[in-house]
């Protein structure tokens, strides 16, 4: 075969090898769960910070099944044996791939998808502990001038504009995806507030612009480079003051217009844990009209979650409302979760025909 005729070769099968490899990520992130005829009926768990708290979770995988769940969201943050950035873990003992691989094959006998989460932008502090990223790298806080105790201080934000970040979180998150086998990945990006402030490295930067940069951003490595599929909170995407939510399940702070700049196949997660007149949750039919995939997600108020669930029902659009998540923030790890009243009910009703 002559040079030139072995170079074509070449190139013919590298552009093949680029389409396969293309398709192939396609076919991944078009195949995973949830859709409307396969919804995803979640409970998100923050409590299990270490192999012995896996496997109390794993004990609770058959009555939770049993119940209907079939998806697992485990906010891990940095609470994982990172090799990458071994000065990012957390306490004396954190998850290890080993026992993240357990708990995978646990979830899999039990029809359950595994989702880790990784918390990123907010919440990198709570009152006056900050989380090791910026510990290690105070350079990356967003407000560093800012002490903890500041009154209305909530939680410590990383600068979304340095690139450093992205250097080091996109690793972690790498590792938690092939320790838990993931297909799908929760970014967190809830409550942020500091973006616009005074004090903040991106003050004189557009709110809702630099929010977008940074969901495009992990979308970019998530579902373009991974394949895989991105979910994240949906509040900070919330005209709080034209919808009358407060500043916590809505945003307030200027970065709602971040909803039109951002990619239209993450799965948006707005949480609302208490109930609102009428019964009406206007960001669920919003952003499905946006062309958005979304699961909504309720708490502790059973009332107020068994509204949102026919809520979402009722005004369900083109096949994008793909499930329900139920959170269970600060509750204990020996709880038994199938039984707690608003999972337990929030379940009966999601899996009611009629929707009663």
């Amino acid at each position: 075969m002559t040079t030139p005729a072995r170079s074509m070769l070449k190139l013919a099968c590298h552009c093949m090898a680029i389409s396969v490899a293309g398709v192939f990520a396609a076919a991944v992130c078009a195949a995973v769960p949830p859709t409307a005829n396969h919804p995803w009926r979640a409970i998100h768990f923050i409590c299990y910070h270490d192999d012995a708290g896996l496997m109390k979770l794993e004990e609770q995988l058959p009555q939770l099944a049993k119940a209907g769940i079939n998806c697992v969201i485990l906010e891990m943050n940095y609470n994982f044996e990172y090799q990458s950035h071994p000065e990012l873990r957390q306490g004396e003992r954190q998850i290890t791939k080993g026992g993240a691989r357990q708990l995978v094959e646990a979830c899999r006998k039990n029809d359950i998808e595994l989702v880790p989460q990784f918390q990123c932008l907010g919440h990198q502090s709570w009152k006056e502990n900050t989380s090791p990223l910026l510990v290690k790298y105070p350079e990356l806080d967003l407000t560093p001038d800012v002490p903890s105790d500041t009154k209305g201080f909530y939680c410590r934000e990383w600068n979304p504009l340095d690139p450093k970040v992205n250097e080091i979180i996109f690793p972690l998150i790498d590792e938690l995806v092939d320790a838990f086998d993931a297909k799908a990945v929760h970014v967190g990006m809830d409550e942020v507030f500091l973006l616009a402030s005074e004090h903040a490295k991106t003050k004189d930067h557009d709110p809702a612009e630099v929010f977008a940069k940074t969901v495009k951003d992990l979308h970019e490595h998530i579902v373009g480079q991974r394949g895989l599929t991105m979910l994240m909170w949906a509040d900070r995407l919330i005209d709080g003051k034209l919808l009358n939510m407060g500043e916590w399940e809505a945003s307030q702070v200027g970065t709602a217009a971040s909803v039109d700049k951002i990619p239209k196949d993450i799965i948006l997660c707005p949480w609302h844990y208490e109930p609102r007149e009428g019964g009406a949750y206007e960001s669920v039919p919003m952003l499905m009209e946006k062309g958005f995939r979304v699961m909504p997600a309720s708490w502790k108020n059973t009332d107020a979650g068994l509204a949102l669930i026919r809520f979402a029902r009722e005004h369900e659009t083109d096949g994008r409302l793909v499930g329900h998540i139920f959170t269970t923030w600060s509750g204990a790890p020996d709880k038994n979760w199938a039984e707690w009243e608003p999972v337990a009910k929030g379940l009966a009703l999601l899996q009611s025909p009629d929707g009663k």
